[in-house]
């Protein structure tokens, strides 16, 4: 099996764990345990914490003779499920370490981004903000396509941490270029996601217009697709609410 990680369904991790599984039952003993970590995040991902420890449990006896990348998401994916679990504090030695270890070898370069975004999720409100820009270099810097489609998640966190800080004009300006990151190398979804976070931002720096015009767009982006966005609803909304109020006050 070339690659692994064309296994995975995020959205449906009791999915991806089958089929990790039915890949497990037939795997040269070599693939075992890089399979068994992704069987450890895909049970992490359904609340599963314990049997997350337990399937990682079974990687750890075979570390000593493993290579590089069977270490690294070893490590990524027992910090994971502490920080799901709660314990960021105790998360956050394993992402350094996967870091560490990455870090020094192109080939996982997209791991070591990985772990410094890990990072950052862990880290103290103020020292998150320098592991999202480090990640974000190192995503910039990278040679290989896949690390480099890192930039539009890290572009995304860095314009939603400025949101949180207060500094709207800085979140428009990286959730911007999180869409054309997006527009070049994500799905059609991840560009409707990222359209709808330039949207949002833009309802709170007061354009409204142009906020709900791209909100309708989306919504009937999703209605020609069968399907509807609660996301996008709620901003159609609470747009409408507010060119209503205004006109109310007589601001509009």
């Amino acid at each position: 099996m070339s690659d692994i990680d064309s296994l995975w369904d995020y959205g449906d991790p009791a999915g991806s764990e089958a089929r990790f599984r039915v890949a497990l039952a037939g795997a040269a003993a070599e693939l075992r345990p890089e399979l068994l970590t992704q069987i450890a995040r895909a049970q992490g991902l359904q609340g599963r914490y314990d049997d997350a420890q337990r399937t990682l449990d079974e990687v750890e006896p075979t570390l000593g003779g493993a290579p590089p990348r069977v270490r690294v998401r070893y490590l990524l994916e027992r910090g994971r499920v502490y920080n799901s679990a709660g314990d960021a504090v105790r998360a956050r030695p394993f992402f350094a370490d996967a870091l560490a270890l990455a870090a020094g070898d192109p080939a996982e370069a997209f791991y070591a981004i990985d772990a410094a975004h890990m990072l950052a999720i862990v880290a103290p409100v103020e020292e998150a903000l320098a592991w999202h820009r480090r990640a974000l270099a190192m995503a910039e810097a990278a040679a290989d396509k896949r690390a480099r489609r890192w930039r539009g998640s890290l572009l995304n966190n860095i314009g939603w941490t400025y949101h949180d800080a207060g500094d709207l004009s800085a979140a428009l300006d990286y959730l911007e270029r999180a869409l054309v990151a997006r527009q070049e190398s994500g799905s059609a979804e991840d560009v409707r996601v990222a359209r709808w976070c330039v949207a949002r931002v833009r309802r709170d720096l007061g354009q409204t217009a142009e906020a709900l015009a791209e909100q309708l767009a989306l919504r009937a982006e999703y209605e020609a697709l069968g399907q509807s966005n609660a996301y996008v609803e709620e901003e159609i909304a609470e747009l409408r609410y507010t060119k209503y109020e205004r006109r109310v006050k007589g601001d509009e």
